[in-house]
């Protein structure tokens, strides 16, 4: 058989297993209607944090006769302290807070998950240095480092916060990639590669990656919701300068300001960051619950 049979054989044996792979995916998520809920509201968190800013001009209309309207049509969340339309400062704000969510998945998981995977698959010399940085970084402690880098950098920027809360978040992520890769090396299929002569990198990408592709996923789902508190917490708090409209300026805003834990009329404008924080968590949470027999072609068959 000559390499251009060959070719499109795998080809086609590759477009097979895709098309295979995302009917498993269709059964999984249909099996439970709370799954697809999850995803519904996932792609609409994402497509609020997309497109949603581009639904308002860059500076929100206020209405000074009406601070801090009741919910109404025309208001749904009602209005803030200066007249403006609390439901158009959530969706507005929510470019920031996704945004660092997903760069901070995206630092954690690709740290994370590269140093565990090769500190466990190498082991050695490699290993224990890897693992003593990893080590050293899980003794620091974030949320007073956060508070301290406070004071010099303003975070005015959403890749700034995900960069420096990804920093901060990779610890936990190497130390179970690398107790899973630990014990996936003494796996026969990988014994068989190392014997074919395989390189580390095909070995860790091809053979010990698509193994913990699930528990990979679930952690950058849950660093999302872990930054998206971090962050709206910090807002909160007070610690960082309200140059960039997000959920906890809001929160801020309504607790410190508005005086909403005392008086129900700012209570509008603090229960709706609080209610977008809450269906996100929950739209991951759904999700989560899907992606083990999503990835465990076994529990996808029962």
């Amino acid at each position: 058989m000559t390499a251009t049979t060959i070719m499109p054989e795998a080809r086609t044996a590759s477009a097979t297993l895709r098309r295979n792979f995302w009917r498993g995916v269709w059964r999984v998520m249909k099996r439970k209607p709370s799954r697809m809920v999850g995803v519904v509201i996932m792609a609409g968190f994402a497509f609020m944090g997309i497109f949603g800013p581009m639904l308002y001009p860059e500076r929100l209309p206020r209405d000074t006769s009406a601070l801090y309207a009741a919910p109404s049509w025309a208001h749904p969340f009602g209005t803030d302290f200066e007249g403006t339309d609390v439901l158009a400062l959530v969706v507005t704000g929510s470019r920031y807070v996704l945004l660092t969510g997903l760069v901070t998945a995206v630092i954690t998981v690709v740290l994370g998950a590269g140093i565990g995977l090769f500190a466990g698959f190498r082991r050695g010399r490699w290993d224990s240095v890897l693992m003593r940085i990893t080590d050293m970084k899980l003794t620091i402690p974030g949320l007073p480092l956060l508070l301290v880098l406070s004071t010099i950098w303003k975070f005015t920027s959403a890749i700034e916060m995900g960069l420096v809360l990804g920093l901060l978040g990779w610890g936990g992520v190497a130390r179970a990639v690398r107790a899973q890769t630990l014990s996936l090396r003494e796996r026969g299929f990988v014994e068989a590669a190392r014997g074919l002569g395989l390189s580390t990198t095909h070995i860790i990408g091809k053979e010990l990656l698509p193994s913990m592709a699930p528990y990979i996923a679930m952690n950058m789902l849950i660093a999302v919701t872990g930054a998206v508190y971090a962050q709206v917490g910090l807002f909160f708090l007070g610690v960082l300068p309200f140059e960039a409209n997000n959920w906890g300026v809001m929160l801020n805003l309504a607790v410190f300001g508005g005086g909403a834990l005392t008086t129900t009329a700012a209570l509008p404008y603090l229960l709706a960051p609080l209610l977008a924080i809450l269906l996100l968590t929950l739209g991951i949470v759904l999700v989560v619950d899907a992606m083990d027999e999503i990835f465990n072609p076994r529990l996808r068959e029962e």
